[in-house]
């Protein structure tokens, strides 16, 4: 499956999205942060300013952005996109980043997971994107893909060694028919995972972008099998209305036999 057609829901833009100066909040501002914005009151809606020559799907995604709290979050902050905000919250649960740590962020135009390990001290950050990304202070940016049979090799030298996290917020430009968006996004996640097994360190974790419609259990089967704990967890930045989940796999065991 080509990975030239992913993005990351939220942005509103795939590949090269506007990335601001770099700089945005401490670690610990963007935690409090994403711990609150979802339960502050909203003002009155911010209205279109003109429909003409935009289509309805346009104007409705076009509306939702103008009027999401993550997105004013995000601008005000600095991040790339609202989606850091989701990396923030999974890690504010889960514990994944630390000092000093290897990560690989797969997909990660226009930048925002990639920000965030940043700002959370990892040691050494590669993005990968098909799509080209503006650089991002303390990360090496890489225009590639990740399906590439040199890939793994590529990346483990850019790090230095294997990954201590391989994050993917990667999804396929939807249809709007929800068992084939299903079956594409798991498609997906389950190359992304097949590369996790490949650079993965031992005792490494892995955190990639699911749909719920069944099929996520068979990827769930394959994860118990090389990790110690496999968790599924919606953080409060995913809107509601989507059916999107995140799976977070801790404890790399090692490829099965």
């Amino acid at each position: 499956m080509s990975k030239g057609s992913t993005r990351k829901p939220g942005t509103g833009k795939s590949g090269s999205g506007k990335s601001g100066s770099g700089k945005s909040g401490s670690g610990k501002a963007g935690r409090k942060s994403a711990a609150s914005i979802a339960s502050q009151p909203r003002g009155l809606a911010v209205p279109l300013r003109t429909a003409i020559g935009r289509s309805a799907a346009s104007q409705r995604w076009l509306a939702r952005q103008l009027n999401d709290p993550y997105v004013a979050a995000a601008k005000l902050q600095g991040w790339r996109s609202r989606a850091a905000f989701k990396l923030l919250e999974l890690d504010e649960r889960f514990k994944l980043l630390r000092p000093g740590m290897r990560v690989i962020d797969l997909g990660a135009a226009p930048g925002g997971w990639t920000q965030v390990a940043v700002k959370a001290g990892a040691g050494k950050v590669v993005a990968l994107d098909i799509l080209a990304m503006e650089p991002v202070p303390g990360a090496m940016v890489l225009c590639g893909d990740f399906l590439d049979p040199d890939a793994p090799a590529r990346i483990e030298a850019a790090l230095g060694g294997k990954a201590d996290l391989v994050l993917s917020d990667m999804a396929p430009n939807t249809t709007g028919h929800a068992a084939t968006d299903h079956i594409r996004i798991m498609a997906l996640a389950e190359t992304a995972l097949e590369f996790a097994l490949e650079v993965l360190a031992e005792g490494g974790a892995f955190v990639a972008k699911v749909f719920q419609g069944g099929s996520e259990r068979e990827m769930l089967t394959k994860l118990k099998l090389s990790f110690a704990s496999v968790r599924h967890a919606k953080p409060p930045a995913s809107r509601k209305e989507s059916s999107e989940l995140y799976v977070v796999a801790t404890g790399f065991r090692g490829r099965p036999e």
